[in-house]
């Protein structure tokens, strides 16, 4: 299993939900994407939820989020 870290921060919508799709297509099913984003991406979730992924967020003192997203067992 692999963390693979991605950073979508400064990008417009829809830059970081395309950029966090071409991540999770690329990446092995054991792997888990760490994402650095600076909105909670509420549109995404639904994606995610259709194609068999989990996730969790927290938001930082500085305002972003980490996102951390897997493959469901």
């Amino acid at each position: 299993m692999q963390e693979i870290p991605l950073d979508v921060c400064g990008l417009e919508p829809p830059g970081p939900m395309e950029q966090i799709l071409a991540a999770l297509g690329a990446m092995a099913p054991q792997d888990r994407l760490a994402v650095l984003i600076e909105r909670d991406p509420l549109p995404l979730y639904r994606i995610l939820d259709r194609h068999g992924y989990h996730h969790r967020i927290a938001q930082r003192p500085d305002r972003r989020y980490d996102l951390l997203i897997w493959r469901a067992a």
